[in-house]
């Protein structure tokens, strides 16, 4: 009985936990945004006006942890099988931040945009199980400014 009400206690205190996190790291992110929402990203490859710019590689990269409640009801998912909607917020955020981070590395280098963004994904495992411990974003592209 005790090792139940342990239990129970420990998934409560994740989902409340984890929430919080989530909604903060989420407020920081919108917050963000709009500071740098002057800075253009295209995923198109070929830049425009090529003579008068340069490239320069950016990139940004984040590594998000999954909280113990998201991990429980993912294993819940995967037993009845279809979405995983505990993961999607994880990668949303961690696709955000990454984007976020490359920006901010091509403000610093005094670009206008960048182009020929790519997102790269992995999951890192952990235990036994497999199951996902963390998820790894990189954000990466040509960062543009004007030939000097």
């Amino acid at each position: 009985m005790f090792d139940l009400i342990l239990f129970l206690v420990l998934l409560l205190l994740g989902f409340v936990f984890g929430q919080l996190a989530e909604k903060r790291h989420f407020k920081s992110i919108i917050e963000r945004e709009k500071t740098l929402r002057d800075i253009l990203v295209f995923s198109e490859r070929r830049i425009p006006d090529e003579e008068r710019l340069e490239g320069i590689l950016v990139c940004g990269s984040v590594v998000v942890s999954v909280d113990f409640f998201k991990r429980f009801v993912a294993n819940l998912r995967n037993l009845v099988g279809g979405r995983v909607s505990s993961y999607e917020s994880l990668l949303e955020r961690a696709r955000r931040e990454a984007v976020l981070r490359m920006k901010e590395e091509a403000r610093r280098k005094g670009a206008s945009g960048v182009w020929n963004l790519r997102l790269e994904t992995a999951s890192i495992y952990k235990g036994a199980a497999q199951s996902v411990g963390a998820v790894e974003v990189v954000a990466y592209g040509t960062a543009v400014r004007a030939r000097r």
